[in-house]
């Protein structure tokens, strides 16, 4: 399956959307990664010694993402959240990547957030809602998240959606300069057969009427 940009979808559940990456989006991705430097720092890729590979700008990192979509490899969105608010504002981004069909039919996700907007449960909703559009439309059969140990908070997203731990891989990806170690959690299509956007609103209302400890 391939893609151009005007074929990726743009996916809305509550105050959440997935939009495709585009050009004019330059300033609000400029403005948010200038503010998040410091919180996204950590997790950041980075090149690794001896490779060629330069740090991207944006609109190296866009070209990038529509060529990659043309091959059937990669489907980038930006994040948006609305807040209640008539115009969203960009709060993060959720790329799907190394998409691969046939016997394997897998595909990792990755993703950031506007340290602003964090533990509001926007990236458990938009990675629930890229998980069900990669297993309905994309007809995928398993997704992988790769997480660093030390990052607590992205940890909390899959325990939230219940992706299950399959282990660590050690010096995955070089990450804040240096190979780093990574957690893997994976779904299978039909882990949640009526999808994970209705289990992750099943498991916030049982969250809700928990009595308190």
């Amino acid at each position: 399956m391939k893609f151009e940009a005007r074929d990726i979808p743009t996916l809305v559940e509550g105050d959440v959307e997935l939009r495709p990456v585009r050009y004019r989006d330059h300033a609000a991705w400029a403005e948010v990664r200038h503010r998040n430097r410091d919180w996204c720092g950590p997790w950041d890729p980075t090149p690794p010694p001896g490779s060629s590979d330069q740090p991207r700008d944006f609109l190296t990192m866009v070209r990038g993402f529509r060529q990659l979509a043309r091959l059937g490899e990669t489907v980038p969105w930006f994040v948006w959240y609305r807040d209640g608010a008539a115009d969203p504002v960009l709060a993060g981004q959720l790329t799907v990547s190394g998409i691969a069909y046939g016997s394997a039919r897998w595909a990792n996700l990755g993703y950031w957030v506007d340290e602003r907007w964090a533990g509001r449960g926007i990236i458990p909703q938009a990675v629930a809602m890229a998980t069900d559009y990669c297993f309905d439309w994309l007809r995928l059969h398993r997704l992988e998240i790769a997480i660093r140990p030390e990052n607590a908070k992205s940890l909390r997203v899959v325990e939230k959606l219940g992706y299950r731990y399959e282990g660590r891989r050690e010096k995955y990806l070089h990450i804040d300069g240096d190979w780093r170690d990574h957690d893997v959690f994976v779904l299978n299509a039909g882990d949640f057969p009526d999808g994970l956007v209705a289990e992750y609103r099943q498991r916030r209302c049982a969250a809700r009427t928990l009595p308190p400890e």
